[in-house]
């Protein structure tokens, strides 16, 4: 188990670093922030290692622009006149810390810019891709953010355990964002009676991404079962170099993506009863059922465009940039509906150089069962930007810009013009689902979620490690519910 350690070694000084670099970029000068001192001894390191910092977990530090293109001139109006009825001169600053980058965060920063131009509260924003270890850190050093994307419900719950997240029925209207949000959502977002986060997008998982001029339309008549498209990658196999398109390096958060691959192969087989006690620590990873899907992504591993290699170090946002390049490297990806912001998707046409069809069933009984997530967002300050932010976040007004861009699903009932078919189509699947769960490694304690990622990369690197992988998960799972 060399490897193993080596990776543990090599993760530990990674987060050391990243979180030291996102507090320092942080800083908004309020209670929960570095010390004006340690803020400014951050700049000169966070200097020099920003390059690094950058690579190894996707941290970046931004300030919100001109509102992107796709932003309707009189949408932006409407969120400009709803930030003012906040306070036109509150003025301040308040830190976000959230995983977006590229096109993504492109969007969430145009979707500020009213609110700062209104309110005079200038918005500090920090992306990271390993929002458990910078805020697990956090929550020990007290040098948080302001405003922070939380890693899940299940860590939510940690934190507001721990006495560090705000309730926000403080700060919004509760009866009205009850109102404009699924009722599976606002519970999610509750604990011990307080709502502790707000979703502010969300995004359906499972779906299988593929070119249309390699493979032909597939979206009206989409594999029926897991045996279906195993055969039809099979007939086409002479179309691209493999099937599968697959990676997922993301710094110190490496593996992530893997864990969604392996969900919806637990989900499409054994269903919402088990996929839900596993994520809850009753049921082993050692069970058959947890063991199977294990199998089944090992064999999407092996006939993965660049093999293991590929995968473990090819950044997930351009796992499926094989899918258009000429001979194609794969012909199918599997991703969450955030895919067609990042990476080749970006600068690629909706429906006409690719589109998805949902990962189907390997039970039929369970044909109609989606998985989803969403980006879940609490307060660790009680300030009057604070609470201005939030209530902005959650409007209709801010979600219609949000949405615009074509990256995101709005988790605000009251957000119905999405820009294009395909994400009218991606909404339809939410809603016409049979049965919803939600990522299942979003729901575990941190250090369950944290071991589940690097087990992946080690199975992905030595497949004839399982039942030692397998040991190791259940392992963690006995000490960390």
């Amino acid at each position: 188990m060399t490897g193993k350690s080596t990776f543990g070694i090599r993760r530990a000084g990674v987060l050391l670093a990243t979180a030291g670099l996102v507090f320092a970029a942080c800083g908004s000068g309020t209670a929960t922030t570095a010390p004006a001192a340690s803020t400014a001894a951050g700049s000169s390191a966070a200097g020099s290692s920003a390059a690094a910092g950058s690579a190894a977990a996707g941290s970046a530090a931004a300030s919100p622009s001109v509102p992107p293109a796709s932003f309707d001139p009189t949408a932006i109006a409407a969120a400009k006149t709803y930030a003012a009825t906040l306070g036109s001169n509150i003025g301040g600053s308040v830190s976000v810390l959230a995983v977006w980058g590229g096109t993504e965060q492109a969007q969430f920063l145009g979707m500020l810019q009213p609110f700062e131009d209104a309110t005079g509260i200038k918005v500090n924003y920090t992306g990271t891709r390993d929002e458990p270890a910078v805020l697990t850190a956090g929550i020990a050093s007290g040098q948080l953010p302001d405003v922070a994307g939380l890693p899940g419900p299940a860590q939510m719950i940690q934190y507001a355990a721990s006495g560090k997240l705000q309730d926000l029925s403080s700060m919004l209207d509760l009866a009205a964002y009850k109102g404009q949000t699924p009722d599976s959502l606002v519970q999610l977002g509750t604990t011990s009676g307080k709502l502790a986060g707000v979703f502010l997008d969300v995004s359906a998982k499972g779906q299988i991404w593929y070119d249309p001029a390699v493979t032909g339309d597939l979206s009206t008549t989409p594999p029926a079962s897991w045996d279906a498209l195993t055969a039809l990658a099979t007939t086409d196999k002479a179309k691209a170099t493999s099937p599968w398109c697959f990676s997922v390096e993301s710094g110190a958060a490496s593996g992530w993506a893997a864990t969604d691959v392996l969900e919806s192969f637990v989900l499409k087989s054994v269903g919402p009863t088990v996929y839900n006690s596993w994520w809850a620590g009753k049921t082993k990873w050692s069970d058959p059922a947890i063991k199977t899907a294990f199998q089944d992504l090992g064999t999407m591993v092996a006939g993965s465009f660049g093999g293991s290699a590929r995968i473990l170090t090819t950044n997930f946002a351009n796992a499926g940039d094989p899918l258009f390049t000429s001979p194609p490297g794969c012909l199918f990806l599997h991703q969450a509906s955030f895919i067609t912001g990042l990476g080749a998707f970006a600068n690629k046409t909706r429906l006409t150089d690719y589109n998805f069809f949902p990962f189907p069933a390997i039970d039929p009984q369970y044909s109609g069962a989606v998985e989803g997530a969403g980006d879940l967002f609490g307060a660790f300050s009680n300030t009057p930007q604070t609470a201005a932010l939030m209530k902005y976040l959650v409007s209709s007004q801010a979600q219609t810009l949000f949405v615009a861009g074509g990256e995101f699903l709005s988790a605000n009932k009251g957000v119905t013009n999405y820009p294009n078919s395909m994400n009218q189509g991606l909404g339809a699947l939410l809603s016409g689902a049979t049965s919803f769960v939600f990522d299942a490694s979003d729901q575990m304690p941190a250090a369950m979620q944290t071991e589940f990622y690097k087990q992946l990369l080690v199975y992905i690197q030595t497949p004839s490690q399982l039942d030692a992988v397998l040991a190791d998960l259940d392992s963690v799972q006995a000490s960390s519910y």
